[in-house]
């Protein structure tokens, strides 16, 4: 007879399954129950293969930065993530909570934020210490420092320690919400992520050796060999002297030798090929070393054609889209910690974007140019917000409306400029039968938020939230007939006007 109990009326569970339910929902395979070395001991060491076998830090990738052409391939890369523009969607957050955001990020120095976020896809990982601080009556980040990845490790729950003087070994715990980690494809097994710099370890190596031998070579085979004879028995103080005014000549193309001696001058010959040999070295060390860090070399070489060089540089976007969704994410990890303090982790938070300046969300802008021939007014700090627009890009100079012109006696007035009376009456009918309806949903809406909120700034905020996606289609059309109404009532008064004139 199988043992267990009834959790329903028609559902049996055997202890059996019990016992395997809770083997399903635990891990097993653990690094506390693992055989590899890596998982003994409470430090996570970095199983990055070149570091391993070095015996060294992530210190030894920064030496790599000074090679001419690694440091190029570097500033390229991270130049195509600071040239795009960013923004902050809402999306579900409250408009509060968006407005904030905004208005954080817009104090913080992008580019630098932008080029310390992107470390991680040089050294695997980077992490990024925030300072908290008071900004508008709110608890934001004021600051974002990248710190170096070597003074921090994971221990063997992967979690982040701070490797500090009073703790080497065991490092500091550290506080929640105090370091963001940007990481790249890590993993259970690597918590430490993946450095493109370890693809560029040996390549480097490689040409800085090759090019020490090429200069020697060059040296030695590139200058003429200058032989000199003298007679046989010659004492060696005047062998040893003719050796020194030889290596003058080198230098100085002058030298005064005794009249029974000569020199020679012997050209070094067939010597092209091991030339070749070094500067064929030297290529493929380039070629692998643009491979590891821009995706493909068609680019960076001299030899490359059209075809080959556009289809390059899709390689190369498709590298930034990907570093640029790390750089994303980690942003958007410090506004989810914002959104936790000020609205709860249950709260939606806005999304931090990066993007193309030609790559305008489409939706957004009809609506806003939909509300804008509504009559809606947005104000300044939305349009910068939104659209990147910078200061002084939108002329705040307010617009006089015209004032009609009256008629001159004795001229006739066209019916277009001057409409009758009964027009108006009629549009203000049809501006009473359609907008009645909509007004008063809005009155009986904007009444309960009032009474609900008695502080100016959660008064605000509450209307924002309730009005941002107003619906267009009613307003465009009630507002199309206002504005009729107020067209033709003051073509009237200018008539009536005229006549008591």
């Amino acid at each position: 007879m199988t043992r267990g109990i009834y959790v329903s009326p028609t559902e049996f569970v055997s202890f059996a399954e019990t016992r395997q339910s809770k083997t399903l929902s635990e891990q097993i395979a653990t690094r506390d129950r693992s055989m590899d070395v890596a998982g003994f001991g409470f430090l996570l060491p970095n199983p990055d293969p070149i570091l391993k076998r070095q015996g060294k830090d992530i210190s030894v990738y920064r030496d790599l930065r000074s090679d001419a052409h690694v440091g190029g391939c570097i500033r390229r890369r991270k130049a195509a993530v600071k040239a795009l523009e960013w923004r902050v969607e809402r999306g579900k957050a409250s408009a509060r909570m968006t407005r904030l955001a905004g208005d954080v990020l817009a104090t913080y120095d992008m580019d630098t934020l932008l080029n310390e976020i992107t470390e991680a896809v040089l050294f695997g990982w980077q992490p990024l210490e925030l300072v908290w601080g008071a900004f508008h009556g709110a608890t934001v980040p004021l600051q974002v420092i990248g710190k170096p990845p070597e003074w921090f490790f994971f221990d063997k729950d992967a979690q982040l320690r701070f490797r500090s003087r009073e703790q080497p070994m065991l490092g500091e715990a550290l506080e929640p919400r105090k370091f963001l980690l940007a990481r790249q494809e890590a993993s259970y097994a690597n918590p430490y992520g993946h450095a493109d710099l370890s693809m560029c370890f040996w390549p480097a190596i490689f040409k800085r050796g090759g090019l020490k031998f090429w200069v020697t070579f060059t040296e030695k085979y590139g200058t003429p060999w200058l032989v000199g004879k003298q007679p046989r028995g010659t004492p060696g103080a005047e062998v040893e002297s003719l050796l020194d005014k030889l290596e003058a000549m080198v230098q100085d193309a002058v030298a005064a030798i005794p009249d029974d001696s000569s020199i020679e001058i012997v050209e070094a010959g067939g010597k092209g090929a091991s030339a070749d040999l070094y500067e064929r070295l030297l290529m493929f060390c380039r070629s692998e070393i643009s491979i590891a860090l821009l995706g493909q070399n068609q680019s960076t070489e001299s030899n490359s054609n059209r075809a080959s060089a556009e289809a390059g540089l899709e390689v190369a976007k498709t590298i930034r889209d990907g570093d640029s969704r790390l750089a994303a994410a980690t942003v958007n990890q410090l506004l989810r910690w914002m959104t936790d303090i000020h609205e709860g982790e249950q709260a939606p938070a806005p999304k931090f974007e990066l993007f193309e300046e030609e790559d305008v969300n489409t939706k957004q802008a009809e609506r806003d140019e939909a509300l804008t021939r509504s009559g809606l007014k947005f104000t300044p700090q939305y349009w910068r917000r939104v659209y990147g627009l910078e200061e002084g890009d939108i002329d705040q100079t307010p617009v006089a409306p015209a004032v009609p012109a009256a008629p001159v006696d004795g001229q006739p007035v066209a019916f277009a400029e001057l409409g009758p009376t009964v027009a108006t009456d009629g549009t203000l009918s049809a501006l009473g039968a359609a907008g009645a309806p909509v007004v008063m949903g809005w009155v009986r809406q904007l009444r309960s938020i009032v009474d609900a909120h008695t502080e100016p700034q959660a008064l605000q905020d509450a209307l924002l939230e309730a009005y941002s996606d107003l619906p267009t289609s009613e307003l465009t059309e009630l507002m199309a007939l206002a504005f009729e109404l107020a067209h033709l009532q003051g073509r009237d008064q200018v008539e009536q006007e005229a006549g008591r004139g």
